[in-house]
């Protein structure tokens, strides 16, 4: 079986959450959330990102980042996002079709938007014939790898708040920015001004489940409705739950997300010296990205699993996750190596 550099979805599940997951597993326990469980991990996220937090599990990113966008806006509103956005590029145009919104996509090379990007598309305001700008959506870590400072998400928030505004920050691998940055996701998130969240474990060791997170309590008022009819309520809620006590317990995220970032550091590492191989973007978390000779790419390909990004220039992207080793990636820079003579 072929090790993969495709994506962190790739991996299985950590151990520790397989075994939360069989410890629930037993008698009979409410459903829809109303379990001892899930009241636990509401304590929890409380914990990481203070007392106003308020969390609600949804199936899947998309559910998450969808539901969170829903809450937050009208149908006439628009969401500005950076280019290489998940909610633009991945979703299938799943956040237009369920909240009815425009999407505003920003070219941002780094894939971070700025105050600057930003405010190029602020306007319109309180013209009827205008989509109306409600919501920032940024992406921590970003698409390309890259992460924000927490004065970067600052500014955007408070830009945000200026235009009667909220800010939403997809977290699909929020964990690997933490570790990168070395602070707490309170610090990182709650105390920069963010408004919701979509927290997600899948691609750090967790089986399925992510969170959906409001920073503030009146933006989760009927929100359980919303998810509802969105499809996304869980009846099983206990083995979600269980994933989630097993991640923050002896703060396994941090864990898991240090191991994959150091995997991807030490990739970055072996190709500095690589003829042939050129970066294109500063390794910040899991993903190492450059580019490749086609015909390499395409041999290489046969012995790896990973995505070609942008097939004009081929440039590939390279996934670590928390079970990637180090003899993975000597055996994938062998091989690379082999092919560029």
């Amino acid at each position: 079986m072929k090790r993969s550099f495709g994506s962190d979805n790739h991996s299985g599940i950590h151990p520790h959450i397989l075994d939360s997951i069989r410890q629930v597993n037993a008698d009979f326990v409410p459903a829809y959330g109303d379990d001892s469980y899930t009241q636990e991990v509401e304590r929890l996220f409380m914990q990481e990102f203070g007392p106003d937090a308020r969390v609600f599990f949804a199936f899947n990113g998309t559910g998450a980042n969808v539901l969170c966008l829903k809450a937050l806006t009208q149908p006439y509103h628009a969401v500005i996002c950076a280019d290489t956005a998940h909610i633009h590029v991945d979703e299938c145009g799943a956040p237009e079709r369920f909240t009815g919104c425009k999407l505003i996509a920003i070219p941002a090379p780094d894939g971070k938007l700025t105050p600057d990007l930003v405010k190029k598309e602020l306007k319109g305001f309180g013209f009827q014939h205008h989509a109306q700008p409600k919501v920032i959506s940024i992406s921590q870590t970003t698409e390309l790898g890259t992460v924000y400072k927490p004065h970067e998400i600052a500014a955007l928030a408070n830009l945000a708040h200026e235009h009667d505004m909220y800010l939403h920050v997809d977290g699909s691998r929020l964990a690997n920015a933490a570790v990168f940055l070395g602070i707490s996701f309170k610090a990182m998130i709650t105390d920069t001004g963010v408004d919701a969240l979509s927290f997600g474990g899948t691609k750090n060791g967790m089986l399925l489940g992510e969170a959906v997170v409001f920073l503030r309590p009146c933006l989760a008022e009927n929100f359980l409705y919303t998810r509802k009819q969105a499809m996304q309520l869980f009846s099983k809620s206990r083995f979600i739950a269980a994933q989630y006590i097993a991640y923050f317990k002896d703060r396994l995220w941090e864990q898991t997300a240090t191991h994959a970032n150091q995997m991807a550091a030490y990739m970055a590492s072996r190709l500095t010296d690589i003829s042939g191989v050129s970066a294109t973007h500063p390794v910040e978390s899991n993903a190492v990205f450059a580019i490749i000779p086609r015909d390499v790419c395409n041999q290489l390909l046969e012995k790896h699993l990973f995505y070609i990004w942008d097939e004009e220039i081929c440039q590939v992207r390279w996934m670590c996750s928390f079970s990637t080793t180090k003899e993975d990636v000597d055996v994938f820079i062998s091989d690379l190596t082999a092919l560029l003579k």
